[in-house]
């Protein structure tokens, strides 16, 4: 890129901004080029919070004040935390998630399936790299907490292998 910026490169950039906001979407990459030795290449990106998985059992046993109230507690303190329960999986890196080896493709594991250890679970994809997550112990899996193409940060729980 010349020195001197162009002008439109700053409305360029807004107008990536704008578009990026409008589409709900965490990153754009753009490269244009102005003449042989002249170019701007651009990444736009926004920070995503990725919330935790809501509990997959509704909160029934709070209101039956007749049934006894040392067993429903533990049970919806586990739902709190999926990353507490005996048996999670977490994630080692930030990165997008993948049940498959590619599109289209079966998943690698799915619920109730019985998993041997070093087995690979899914995969985290991060700054291009395919990462493999290998099951921790052998078992079976209970739960799986991600979405496939679902954004995960460092230690969040993606399955529970008991």
């Amino acid at each position: 890129m010349t020195d001197t910026p162009h002008k439109s490169d700053v409305a360029f950039i807004r107008a990536l901004a704008e578009l990026l906001r409008e589409n709900d979407l965490t990153e754009l990459r753009v490269k244009r080029d102005y003449a042989e030795a002249d170019s701007i290449d651009v990444r736009v990106s926004r920070q995503t919070i990725v919330a935790p998985p809501p509990p997959v059992a509704p909160s029934a046993p709070a209101p039956a004040p007749s049934a006894p109230s040392a067993a429903p507690a533990p049970a919806a303190a586990e739902n709190d935390d999926p990353a507490r329960l005996p048996g999670a999986v977490t994630s080692p890196m930030v990165g997008t998630i993948y049940l498959s080896p590619e599109p289209g493709a079966d998943a690698f594991v799915k619920t109730g399936d019985t998993v041997s250890e070093g087995q690979t679970l899914l995969i985290v994809e991060a700054m291009k790299t395919m990462n493999h997550i290998a099951a921790p112990r052998s078992g079976t899996v209970r739960r799986i907490l991600v979405e496939d193409g679902s954004p995960v940060e460092f230690g969040a729980p993606l399955m529970i292998v008991e």
